[in-house]
């Protein structure tokens, strides 16, 4: 019996990927470990978090890093870094800017919501979120006017499958353009899996998920700039004093990001692959289904099973609540359902795992009628 099953809570089979809503990621035992070993000792927090922030930052190639709840934390503390810096009087002001500069500007097609506003966020940190661009098209003339509005506090940049990317400024352009004002750029990297490169071409301050790519506990880093990264450590004694981050956490943080340097990328690929494949066999043949693998919408190297109905051969909001239904339930990548597309995700799938999804599939597809289709797929 699992630890959820004791409390009368069923775990589920996770084909959604890495999601705040089904726990991030499942860790591995030695994750896991570390943080039961934390668990039962005591220990000086403050110089925990200094030696966590120097190993980080170390491995990010950043000047320095944080610990903290999440990525949507790290938001709200990089923004009160920006506004009030690390100034004791600034900094219990917050999320009351008090007539500072406080302007985040945002492009058009970045106002995303991962299970909350960003722009909720960063009010959470004094900030007053600005749109420059269009739905259409983000320029720099857009983004430079913007700017010369004065009162800039910062530029955030979202890195998410949430957010529109095509026709929008890249954050190089972004960063060149803001640094020219001598604003800083925040990217909001919550489930990237590159530790090094948002650093690496000039962003100031940078937040991450720790419990999504990376395999560790519900927690999160900010990197980025020392005296930027100092600003947001002091927020602890304003806005991030409920965003603290437990001895435990911190511990099973590092260990994962040990683990993830060291992991077996190749052999992780071949994983996925035959979850895929797995998947995607159930339903070879299947007539009135198409499934192709579908590239991340962010860029990311994962690739995930896509199932669409031909013609309307059958309803894919059934097949979602039948898998959701089942015993053990599975949980799929919904994203995309309004397009009549449902996902497999393969991260957090293992291979006996895989085989359970793919007789689920056979069942629905054993007890749902369905038309004859015509030859051509709609996706």
């Amino acid at each position: 019996m699992s630890i959820y099953e004791r409390f009368g809570v069923p775990t589920v089979i996770n084909a959604a990927g890495k999601l705040t809503a089904l726990g991030g990621t499942g860790q591995d035992d030695a994750v896991a470990t570390a943080q039961a070993d934390a668990a039962r000792a005591h220990v000086d927090l403050a110089l925990l978090r200094e030696r966590a922030g120097a190993l980080i930052a170390e491995r990010c190639g950043a000047e320095a890093a944080m610990v903290t709840t999440g990525a949507a934390a790290g938001i709200a503390l990089t923004v009160a870094a920006c506004i009030a810096g690390a100034d004791p009087e600034r900094v219990q002001h917050l999320p009351d800017p008090d007539g500072w500069p406080n302007a985040v500007l945002l492009q058009a097609g970045h106002w995303v919501h991962f299970g909350a506003p960003v722009e909720q966020m960063i009010r959470l940190g004094g900030g007053r979120p600005v749109s420059f661009g269009s739905d259409d098209e983000v320029t720099d003339g857009d983004l430079t006017a913007a700017l010369a509005a004065g009162e800039t506090a910062a530029v955030m940049f979202v890195q998410s499958h949430h957010a529109k990317q095509e026709r929008r400024l890249p954050l190089e352009r972004c960063i060149a353009l803001a640094h020219a004002q001598d604003v800083p750029v925040i990217v909001d990297a919550a489930a990237e899996e590159d530790l090094r490169r948002y650093v690496a071409i000039g962003a100031d301050l940078v937040t991450y998920s720790g419990g999504k790519a990376f395999g560790g506990p519900t927690s999160g880093f900010v990197v980025g700039r020392s005296e930027l990264i100092a600003a947001c450590e002091a927020q602890g004694r304003g806005i991030g004093r409920p965003m603290k981050v437990g001895k435990e956490q911190i511990a099973g943080l590092l260990v994962a990001l040990e683990r993830y340097e060291q992991r077996d990328g190749t052999a992780e690929d071949e994983r996925r692959g035959r979850v895929n494949a797995a998947i995607t066999e159930a339903l070879t043949g299947i007539s009135g289904v198409y499934v192709t693998l579908r590239a991340d919408e962010a860029g990311r190297p994962i690739e995930r099973v896509a199932v669409s109905a031909v013609n309307g051969a059958f309803d894919v909001h059934a097949l979602v609540r039948f898998l959701e239904a089942g015993d053990p339930s599975v949980r799929t990548r919904n994203h995309h359902l309004p397009e009549g597309i449902v996902l497999f995700d393969p991260r957090e799938v293992t291979e006996s795992q895989a085989e359970q999804i793919a007789a689920r599939l056979r069942a629905f597809f054993t007890l749902t009628p369905r038309p004859a289709p015509s030859d051509a797929p709609l996706f």
